[in-house]
């Protein structure tokens, strides 16, 4: 018995329609899983009498948990109140607000957020006496978060250090929890390990979560690390009725604690559990998916299953060489205004995906150049912009007096003529008095150390925020904001910065805005007051659901954000060894593996048309280095590959000696010659001559040096910042230049 308006397919049916027990279905990309999901969860409660408060379902993106909710609203006809759906984060915040007091905090606790955690981090270093130098808290942050990730306790970690610097982090990380507890606070990591303790001190609590939620479904599994694994176990552990969702080769995650054994050891873990395979793909044609395949058939540690589809045929994927990251991205933009003008596509129709943000650099100055319209997808969040975070951090400090990040960022804006001598004098008698700084603020007149101006300056702000705090149980987000905006003249801070302040007042709109809409949102089953749903909500928005730029323009984004999405067309950037795979992933256990998935992703968001472009040189580090083809490319199979050369790459081998494909251009046209012979074709050069290099402009040969593929040139450049450069001719990608008339 399935929903009639929705059609499935026969491994589609049987995971919605299977009965109690663990279930894995290994969804392969574009497969329809959350099709699946969405008509899962509506079969249990129109099928199976399950409510909707007996489903805890867990998606990777708040994004994605509000798209599930409203295909479930649509297949019931109605909406599924009481259902705990959403990231393992935003479901643990939810628990944990019901149950903070039991763990030592109370409901109005603080998640805080990667700066944040840096602030706090370097305070503590700094009183513990290590330079941030030889010491950077951003490490210190990631050591200690990987531990987290992997439950691994402080002093398991100082057992197992190595580096100095990992005995640091150990020292460090136990005192980082302290100081966590004393301001009523937590880290993303603490968010999944609290549940974990809540369960193991208090079992009658956990006793009731397992009476609560009847059905368990967790998308993405291939992502979960050791602690949401466990969480989720734990919560099914009575019943099993644990069916989880994901495809082992597209697990991404490795480098922030995600463990793809989770997926891989599941039958072990779950002997009863039922496999079922999607891997009809209803997205891309066939030519991209012999392209996926080949990729990820690399891999041997895997479950294994092959993408196949109805759409037969497609065009052929399109490898680019060009000279360099200029030349790479002015071609992509040639293209793609080519395929908008020829083939019909919109903009938004196409993105580019890269290994890394630093490629987005080229692109944009080439779109912008090229009048294409872009916006860049995971770039600065708008809970991270600096003005949303002065607000925030007053929202944060009503809610929770404890907590003294929040204090050190709001009290410093607007200005109140409290200089870092006088706050850090506040701070140290704030911890040896054992009060929170707002605390102490509100007492500054005790504080012999301050001058007079300074104590009234803090007792003023304790009273701004307490009188800013009165009703704020059932007070709206945004009335609590717009009140703190009028009385601290933030506007008219803002003002005095001129045009770019204005910009910063429209984004202050959008956060009233963003807070309004908390004040239209009631849910009876979570304890938590407006205030607080809405700051937890703040805390867990990610870069990636921030876009910037034209919103019908191509989109440019990492390969990590665009998980998930797909497009007609699609380019994938960079695909140089070193770049993509990153040059440390060799290195690293397991690292090329998960690199080969990540393009494995990347591949399969195409549709109809995918591009992998490489660059012969590329600008690193200031410098240009010449350009390997990724080793990735060698697995795709041959017959759907078409090699194209861009106007400015002369000559040189083409990626591939073995297998020659049928597709091929150069220039617009098939050469005849062998690739052994196409080296003959490269520019001949001679001392005085003038040349023009994309990147540094004209300039003229002083010198040359070495021979065939060795052969270096040494150019003097007009410009006086470029002055003298020696460039292998095999990658400068040269062009010869003319004198003035």
């Amino acid at each position: 018995m399935t929903t009639p308006s929705l059609p499935l397919n026969e491994a589609q049916r049987q995971a919605v329609e299977l009965g109690d027990g663990p279930t894995l279905v290994l969804a392969g990309a574009g497969s329809g899983k959350t099709r699946v999901i969405a008509a899962r969860i509506a079969h249990l409660v129109r099928h199976r009498n399950v409510r909707p408060e007996q489903i805890f379902a867990v998606t990777f993106t708040n994004k994605a948990a509000a798209e599930m909710r409203n295909r479930i609203a649509a297949l019931l006809g109605r909406e599924p109140t009481g259902l705990w759906i959403g990231t393992f984060h935003s479901l643990s915040a939810r628990l944990l607000r019901r149950e903070a007091e039991r763990l030592g905090f109370t409901s109005r606790f603080t998640i805080y957020d990667a700066d944040d955690q840096l602030a706090l981090l370097k305070h503590l270093l700094d009183d513990a006496g290590y330079a941030p130098k030889a010491f950077p808290p951003r490490v210190v942050r990631a050591l200690i978060s990987n531990a987290k990730n992997r439950m691994v306790p402080p002093e398991e970690l100082a057992a197992e250090a190595r580096e100095p610097i990992e005995r640091v982090a150990a020292e460090i990380h136990l005192t980082y929890n302290r100081r966590l507890a004393a301001q009523n606070a937590m880290d993303f990591d603490d968010l999944l390990l609290h549940p974990l303790t809540l369960f193991r001190e208090h079992p009658e609590r956990l006793a009731v979560y397992q009476q609560r939620f009847r059905c368990v479904l967790v998308d993405e599994f291939q992502d979960t690390n050791r602690a949401q694994y466990l969480l989720v176990r734990h919560l099914s552990a009575a019943h099993e009725n644990l069916c989880v969702v994901g495809d082992d080769d597209q697990s991404i995650y490795g480098w922030r604690g995600a463990e793809v054994r989770n997926m891989l050891d599941f039958e072990r873990d779950f002997p009863r559990v039922t496999v079922v395979r999607l891997e009809e793909n209803y997205r891309s044609t066939q030519m991209v998916l012999d392209a996926a395949n080949g990729v990820i058939a690399e891999n041997t540690d895997r479950l294994g299953k092959t993408l196949f589809t109805s759409r037969g045929g497609g065009e052929p994927v399109v490898v680019v060489t060009a000279a360099d990251e200029r030349d790479e991205a002015e071609w992509v933009a040639r293209e793609y205004r080519e395929r908008s003008a020829t083939d019909h596509y919109v903009f938004a129709d196409m993105a580019v995906l890269y290994r890394t943000n630093a490629q987005s650099r080229a692109f944009e100055e080439a779109f912008r150049r090229a009048a294409v319209p872009y916006r860049v997808v995971g770039s600065v969040s708008f809970f991270a912009r600096r003005e949303v975070r002065d607000l925030v951090a007053y929202l944060r400090l009503i809610s929770n007096p404890a907590d003294d990040q929040a204090f050190l960022r709001a009290v410093q804006v607007p200005k109140r003529g409290l200089g870092l001598a006088s706050i850090r004098t506040l701070q140290g008698v704030a911890a040896q008095w054992g009060r929170s700084m707002l605390d102490t603020a509100g007492i500054a007149d005790r504080v012999s150390s301050l001058r007079p101006q300074a104590k009234n300056a803090f007792r003023a702000f304790a009273k701004l925020i307490q009188s800013s705090s009165s009703g704020i149980a059932t007070a709206a987000p945004a009335a609590i904001l717009e009140r703190l905006i009028e009385a601290t003249h933030y506007d008219a801070y803002l003002a005095e910065e001129g045009a770019e302040g204005v910009d910063r007042m429209e984004n202050v709109r959008e956060l009233l805005a963003s807070a309004a809409e908390w004040s239209e949102e009631i849910d009876p089953d979570d304890p938590g007051t407006p205030l607080e749903r809405f700051l937890t909500s703040a805390a867990l928005t990610t870069s990636d659901e921030s876009v910037d730029g034209d919103p019908e323009g191509v989109q440019l984004m990492t390969v990590h954000t665009a998980k998930g999405l797909e497009w007609p067309v699609v380019t994938i950037a960079g695909m140089e060894d070193g770049l993509f795979p990153l040059s440390r992933s060799t290195e690293a256990p397991g690292g090329l593996a998960e690199e080969r998935r990540l393009l494995y992703v990347a591949i399969t968001r195409a549709r109809d048309r995918l591009y992998l472009t490489w660059a012969r040189s590329r600008r690193r580090g200031g410098q240009f280095m010449p350009g390997i083809v990724s080793r990735f490319i060698e697995t795709i199979p041959p017959e759907v590959v078409e090699e194209r050369r861009t106007s400015g790459v002369f000559g040189g081998d083409w990626y591939r000696k073995a297998a020659r494909p049928k597709h091929l251009v150069y220039g617009g046209t098939s050469p005849e010659e062998p690739p052994e012979m196409e080296s003959q074709d490269a520019p001949r050069y001679i001392k005085g001559e003038r040349v023009r290099h994309r990147s540094f402009g004209s300039g003229v040969i002083r010198g040359l040096d070495g021979t065939g593929r060795d052969l270096k040139v040494i150019v003097e450049f007009d410009d006086q910042e470029v002055a003298t450069k020696h460039l292998l001719i095999t990658y400068a990608g040269l062009e010869r230049d003319w004198d003035p008339a």
